[in-house]
């Protein structure tokens, strides 16, 4: 039964995340190893990683829900579901969907009250920056090879940053492969700052900017490519408010950068 579940088991980060900042950490049983343990909490045996996952060790946790999130986790939540676990499975996409999914898991746990309070704070911390004089033209890059732009929320925190998404027309595109671009269409469309996250890979800066064609663009001519760590973008739970955080730094420093030339 999902409502009321004392056995969770997280295969995404977030959802273990949450839990735990609302209150129901003991009901979690097992993550997977991109949640980073908080302090003070005992770790929790580590099942899976983002696409693959120990079944045996599942099994032997005895888990009464297993929380799944995206279509590249659909393969492991359809094996789950074979072997007899409940599972909940989500796909949220926007901010909006996000602040969805977080009620729903506070409701399963029964935590309605203190889901509500940081749900508030979340959208209090992801408010849009005010009277913004410069939009600086954003490119995010999720992954490198093939190239592909970022996510819809991740789009729509650039705008909320006072960015302009150089990529905004392929928000509707909820499948990575919808979203992929090439490198003569990131350059045609010169964008100002690049932001880069490449899903638990390490960045690297040096051979964004190294990139055959790219010296002209803005933002590699001016030095201005940031690393965003995954934990902190491409993980849609309550630690996106790190996330946007950088990004609104990074394009406060650009605007305060293009200020100074005109």
């Amino acid at each position: 039964m999902v409502a009321g579940a004392k056995r969770i088991v997280c295969l995404s980060a977030e959802a273990a995340d949450w839990l735990w900042r609302i209150g129901a950490s003991e009901r979690v049983v097992g993550t997977t190893a991109f949640f980073t343990t908080p302090p003070g909490i005992a770790p929790k045996p580590r099942i899976s990683g983002f696409s693959t996952a120990q079944f045996e060790e599942i099994t032997g946790l005895d888990p009464d829900l297993i929380i799944t999130f995206s279509d590249v986790q659909a393969p492991l939540a359809a094996e789950l579901m074979r072997r007899g676990f409940p599972v909940l499975a989500t796909n949220q996409r926007t901010l909006a969907e996000i602040e969805a999914t977080l009620a729903l898991l506070g409701r399963i746990v029964g935590c309605e009250a203190e889901a509500e309070r940081r749900l508030n704070e979340f959208r209090q911390r992801l408010e849009p920056v005010q009277k913004v004089k410069f939009r600086s033209r954003v490119y995010f890059e999720e992954w490198n090879e093939p190239l592909i732009a970022g996510i819809a929320w991740v789009s729509e925190l650039i705008e909320r940053a006072g960015g302009e998404d150089i990529f905004v027309e392929l928000r509707t595109k909820r499948a990575a492969p919808e979203r992929v671009v090439s490198p003569e269409e990131v350059c045609r469309r010169n964008p100002e700052v690049i932001l880069a996250s490449w899903c638990g890979r390490p960045v690297q800066v040096l051979e964004i900017a190294g990139r055959h064609g790219w010296e002209g663009i803005s933002a590699v001519r001016n030095k201005h490519i940031l690393e965003i760590p995954g934990t902190g973008i491409l993980q849609p739970g309550f630690r996106l408010v790190n996330g946007y955080n950088q990004i609104k730094q990074s394009l406060y420093s650009h605007s305060s950068y293009h200020q100074a030339r005109t």
